[in-house]
């Protein structure tokens, strides 16, 4: 199970915006106000009952939300951002960089490497510590949408418990 939605961001922060999308899709999916939440040791937020996991991101103009019954994380980049090409440098491996350099528009294969990055960090909870160079992503992963003139990165976990 996953529910992806996302919201123009007009009167309040992204991050505000992004909370309230929360609240919003869980009411709608779930029939009830969402549950308490609490942060784990890095920072990432869950449901006390853990049944249900999401994740959250902002762009400057948009905020999206995940929700599913397994581990999930999501990440979004307008697609016109400018981003300094020297970052993949350090935040790329080896074959990403291969594939990054390769690209008929870098610029954009970047975008779309950084934002499966971010989703992974999400997914797993870790958090970006260092440089996260020890990934093995395509820009042509399939996991990646645009959505709203975004990139937007959703990985999740399987669910061991799934029939």
């Amino acid at each position: 199970m996953i529910y992806v939605d996302h919201q123009r961001i007009e009167n309040a922060t992204g991050h505000e915006t992004a909370w309230m999308l929360l609240g919003k899709m869980y009411q709608k999916q779930f029939g009830t106000e969402m549950p308490q939440i609490r942060r784990s040791e890095r920072g990432k937020p869950y449901f006390i009952d853990g049944t249900i996991h999401f994740s959250l991101t902002h762009t400057p103009h948009h905020a999206f939300c995940v929700l599913s019954d397994c581990p999930v994380g999501i990440d979004a980049e307008e697609m016109d951002r400018k981003i300094n090409p020297r970052l993949s440098e350090k935040i790329l491996s080896p074959t990403e960089k291969e594939r990054y350099s390769s690209s008929k528009n870098p610029s954009q294969a970047l975008l779309r490497l950084w934002v499966l990055k971010e989703a992974q960090v999400k997914c797993s909870g870790e958090g970006l510590r260092g440089y996260p160079n020890h990934s093995d992503f395509s820009p042509e992963d399939p996991r990646i949408q645009i959505l709203e003139g975004c990139f937007v990165a959703i990985i999740q976990k399987e669910n061991p418990y799934a029939v």
